[in-house]
């Protein structure tokens, strides 16, 4: 069985090159908001590595599903 990996939401920040403070994340999360009809990899302000990250990570439900998922969540 394979153990699941929960990443912290600041790592899934450092993985797509972010500020992973607390301020920065705050701030991230506060100007960048999504209509309900949008899906989360398909956002304006993703660079294409960034949107090919969250997509592979999505898709495979890899071990970053879940804060992927968050983020997702998070900008609702």
């Amino acid at each position: 069985m394979m153990e699941s990996i929960n990443h912290p939401f600041s790592a899934l920040f450092e993985q797509l090159g972010l500020d992973a403070s607390h301020d920065g994340i705050e701030h991230f999360i506060k100007s960048h908001k999504l209509p309900a009809d949008l899906e989360l990899v398909d956002a304006p302000f993703w660079s294409k590595t960034q949107a090919a990250f969250l997509k592979e990570g999505w898709q495979a439900d890899s071990d970053w599903a879940e804060v992927i998922d968050q983020l997702n969540v998070s900008l609702r």
